[in-house]
């Protein structure tokens, strides 16, 4: 995995975005939680709020800036979401 780059920070993160929480075998509290997928609209706060949390649980070589959650001009229509979360690669032990 190192090799192929899928070791770094940013790649990690987007990682963690994209599982559902009780996808990983022995941790599964990982990911982002299951009832928020199908939530509607008004709730989207909720997945910003559960970004948050896993990036800050699971990954201590980011710091997280915030997760920006909306609708892609696209998917407007079908009510599709997308978070964007800004984080920047910290110093110390787990940064480079």
């Amino acid at each position: 995995m190192l090799a192929s780059g899928n070791s770094e920070p940013a790649r990690c993160t987007v990682n963690l975005l994209r599982t559902i929480r009780g996808e990983v075998p022995y941790v599964r509290t990982k990911g982002i939680a299951r009832e928020i997928i199908d939530a509607p609209a008004t709730e989207s706060w909720r997945l910003g709020a559960d970004a948050e949390w896993v990036i800050d649980s699971f990954e201590p070589r980011v710091d997280l800036d915030g997760v920006d959650v909306g609708a892609v001009a696209s998917a407007a229509r079908s009510g599709d979401l997308s978070a964007v979360a800004a984080i920047e690669e910290r110093g110390g032990p787990y940064g480079r």
